[in-house]
C-alpha cells in the first residue's frame, strides 16, 4: 500500500472519516457525529459493528433497544445543540431498517440532522434472496430501504466501496447545511460494508464544515423595513428556526427597540422569556387568548424561523384583519414564501440585528404597547388559576402537575414533550424560562418521543435536569430507552400521568362525533363495548421493573415533593401519578379542522358536523 493510501473495509473507513467532521459557527467547532447509536444483526454486525469496535477510540458508541427511538434519541440531541451537532444510526437489514422510517420523518419536518446507516441487500446479490430482502417483481435494486427515501433529505445506497466518498462528503453537506438539513440515510449493502478498498489519506483529514449566517438580500431588507414602518398592530411569530439560529438575543434586541409583540409556536416557544413584556404565549389551535385576539386583528405577521402549520394558523382561519400581510424571515425560501409573504431569506440572528438597525428609531403605538400587556397580565391569571386551582390533598389534574413541576425546576431544566394532550396544556400554560427549557415535537407529534429524546439531551447537556412529561399511552408505545437510561448512568426524570386512556384523542373523538371511541383503557364487555372498570396495570412497577428509581405521588403535596426529590437524584427517576381526569385547562382560543363525517345517522355526528360547518366558513386563502 502506498503512502497516501490507506487499506481497509468500507464500514471501518465510513467510521473514520465521520469521526473527523466538524462544525463551525461563530468561531465555535463541534463533532459533526458526536456518536452513533446501534442495534446490531443480520446486515451490520460484521461491517458497521466490526468497525466501531476498531475504532471505538474515536467514535462513542450507545447501544439501544429499539430502532426508532435511537433516531428520537440523535434528534433530540442535535436539536439541544442547536443542529450543530448529530448522531449517527445504525440498524441491521430488515425490520431494523424500516422501524428508522417513523424517526426519519419527525427528523425531516421539524428540520433535524440524523444520519441513518441501514444495512442493504448484497450488491454482489450472491445471495438473492437472502434473510428479510424483499424481492420486487419488477425492480431488482428495490429494497425496504427505499421507503427512507421520502423522508430523507439526502438517501444513497452505497454500492461500491469507492461510491462511499462523495456520498459521505454530500451526506455531511447536507446535514450541517441549516437551510437542508434533515435525516440523511446512506443505505450500506452487507457485502460492501465489509470489502477492502485503498482509501487516499485525504478522506480521512480533519474537515470542517462552516454553518453559514446568510445576511438578507438590500432589496428585500428594504421592503421589510418599509412594510414594518406601515404596520400599526404588527405582530412577530416565532418559530424554531430562532433557537436553531441562536437568535433569542437578537429577538429581544428587536423587540425592546420596536416594542413589537411576540407570540410563539411549539417550536420557537422560549424565543423571549416568559416575564418579558412583550412575550405573549404560544400562537394557534394551542395558544394563549392574547396571543390569538392580536392575531386576528394584526395587519402585519412578522413571522421568524417558522412554517405556518395549521396549529399556527388555526387552519386559515387564525388571521383574519382584512388587510393582513405577512413577512417572513426565514433560512429557506420555501417557508419564507408561506402566506404569499414577502420575504427575507436569511440566517435569523443575522437577518433580526439588520432589521433592528434599519429600523432606528421606529416603535408602535404606546396604546397597542398597553394593550397587549393587559392581555397578558389577564392570561398570567388565567395560568394561575389553573396552576393553583383544587385541594392539595387530593389527586392532581393535568394542569396542577404542570403547577407543581413549574414549582420546581430551575431555568437549566429542560421539559420534553411531543404527543396527547400535555402539549396544548403546555403551549397556553408553560411560562420559559430560557431558551432550551421548553423541548415539544410537535411537527410530527410522535408518540414514544419523550423518553428517548430525553437521552439524547442529557447527552448533549450533562448536568441539566431533564423531565419526560409522558401519558399512559405514551408510555405504552416506547418506555424500551429507560434500560439505556440505566445502563449510560443518565440521571433523566420521568413524569408518567396515568389517566386510564388516550385523553387528547379522547377529547377530538367526543368533539367530532367519533363518542369517545377506542380511546379508553378499560375491560372490553360482551357487546363490544367497554366496563367503567380502568385496567389493572401497573405502569410505576413496569417502570422499576426497567431499572429505574419510581416515586409515587397521590396528592399534590406528594406529587411536589416527589419531583423536587427526583430532581436531586442523581439516578433515572420515575415520577408516578394517578391525575383527576377532568378537564381543568383553559379551552382552545382557536379552532383546528378535523374534518367530520358529511352525513351520519348518530346524533353527536351530526351535531359535530354542524358545528364544523360553522367554523371552517372563516377559512381564509392569504394570497
Amino acid at each position: 500500500m502506498s503512502a497516501t493510501t490507506r487499506r481497509l473495509t468500507t464500514a471501518q473507513a465510513l467510521v473514520r472519516f465521520l469521526s473527523a467532521q466538524y462544525t463551525e459557527r461563530d468561531g465555535v467547532r463541534r463533532r459533526l457525529i458526536a456518536g452513533t447509536w446501534g442495534i446490531f444483526g443480520h446486515g451490520n454486525v460484521a461491517g458497521v459493528g466490526q468497525a466501531l469496535v476498531e475504532y471505538a477510540d474515536v467514535m462513542p458508541y450507545h447501544q439501544g433497544r429499539n430502532e426508532q427511538s435511537m433516531v428520537h434519541a440523535a434528534v433530540g440531541h442535535a436539536r439541544q445543540l442547536n443542529r450543530l451537532s448529530a448522531q449517527a444510526v445504525t440498524t441491521s437489514i430488515g425490520p431494523g431498517a424500516t422501524n428508522l422510517v417513523t424517526g426519519a420523518a419527525l427528523a425531516t419536518i421539524n428540520r433535524l440532522p440524523v444520519l441513518l446507516l441501514p444495512g442493504d441487500y448484497f450488491a454482489s446479490r450472491a445471495a438473492d434472496p437472502l434473510l428479510q430482502q424483499l424481492e420486487h417483481p419488477v425492480a431488482a435494486d428495490v429494497s425496504v430501504n427505499d421507503t427512507l427515501r421520502p423522508v430523507s433529505r439526502y438517501f444513497d445506497r452505497v454500492t461500491r466501496p469507492e461510491a462511499l466518498i462523495p456520498s459521505a462528503l454530500n451526506a455531511m453537506r447536507v446535514l450541517a447545511d441549516p437551510a437542508e438539513t434533515g435525516a440523511v440515510t446512506l443505505a450500506l449493502p452487507q457485502d460492501v460494508q465489509a470489502e477492502a478498498y485503498d482509501w487516499p489519506e485525504e478522506f480521512f483529514a480533519e474537515r470542517v464544515w462552516y454553518v453559514r449566517r446568510p445576511a438578507p438580500d438590500p432589496a428585500e431588507l428594504a421592503a421589510a423595513v418599509a412594510a414594518v414602518r406601515a404596520a400599526r398592530r404588527p405582530l412577530i411569530v416565532a418559530g424554531g428556526g430562532v433557537h436553531h439560529s441562536e437568535a433569542e438575543e437578537a429577538l429581544k434586541a428587536f423587540v425592546d427597540a420596536t416594542g413589537i409583540p411576540v407570540a410563539s409556536t411549539q417550536a420557537g416557544k422560549g424565543s423571549l422569556r416568559h416575564d418579558h413584556p412583550a412575550d405573549l404565549g404560544g400562537i394557534g389551535h394551542t395558544g394563549t387568548a392574547v396571543s390569538d385576539d392580536l392575531a386576528r386583528t394584526a395587519d402585519l405577521v412578522i413571522g421568524v424561523g417558522t412554517r405556518y402549520t395549521d396549529f399556527t394558523t388555526a387552519s386559515g382561519t387564525l388571521f383574519q384583519n382584512p388587510d393582513v400581510r405577512f413577512l417572513n424571515l426565514n433560512i429557506t425560501g420555501f417557508d419564507a414564501h408561506k402566506l404569499a409573504a414577502r420575504t427575507l431569506v436569511c440566517d435569523a440572528r443575522t437577518g433580526l440585528e439588520q432589521l433592528t438597525g434599519a429600523l432606528a428609531g421606529h416603535r408602535v403605538d404606546a396604546s397597542y404597547a398597553a394593550g397587549y400587556r393587559a392581555g397578558k397580565e389577564r392570561w398570567e391569571q388565567v395560568v394561575e388559576a389553573a396552576y393553583r386551582a383544587g385541594d392539595e390533598s387530593a389527586a392532581p389534574t393535568q394542569t396542577q402537575v404542570l403547577g407543581a413541576l413549574d414549582a420546581v425546576v430551575g431555568d437549566e431544566d429542560v421539559v420534553i414533550n411531543a404527543a396527547g394532550s400535555l402539549p396544548g396544556d403546555l403551549h397556553k400554560l408553560w411560562r420559559s424560562r430560557s431558551a432550551r427549557q421548553y423541548h415539544l415535537e410537535y411537527g410530527y407529534s410522535c408518540m414514544g418521543y419523550e423518553i428517548p429524546a430525553a437521552l439524547g439531551v442529557q447527552q448533549a447537556a450533562p448536568g441539566t435536569p431533564v423531565w419526560a412529561l409522558v401519558g399512559d399511552g405514551t408510555y405504552l408505545m416506547m418506555p424500551t430507552e429507560i434500560v439505556t437510561a440505566v445502563q449510560e448512568g443518565l440521571p433523566v426524570n420521568i413524569v408518567l400521568i396515568q389517566n386510564h386512556g388516550y385523553a387528547s384523542i379522547g377529547g377530538l373523538s367526543e368533539e367530532t362525533g367519533g363518542e369517545r371511541f377506542g380511546t379508553a383503557y378499560r375491560y372490553r364487555a360482551g357487546d363490544g363495548g367497554f366496563t367503567g372498570a380502568p385496567l389493572p396495570v401497573d405502569l410505576a412497577a413496569n417502570a422499576a421493573s426497567l431499572g429505574m428509581d419510581v416515586l409515587r405521588a397521590k396528592t399534590v403535596r406528594e406529587l411536589r415533593d416527589a419531583l423536587a426529590e427526583a430532581r436531586a437524584s442523581d439516578r433515572p427517576t420515575c415520577v408516578y401519578v394517578e391525575t383527576d381526569p377532568a378537564p381543568t385547562a383553559p379551552p382552545a382560543q382557536a379552532w383546528w379542522d378535523v374534518p367530520v363525517a358529511e352525513v351520519a345517522s348518530r346524533e353527536a355526528a351530526v351535531t359535530a358536523r354542524e358545528r364544523y360547518d360553522s367554523q371552517v366558513a372563516g377559512r381564509r386563502r392569504h394570497l
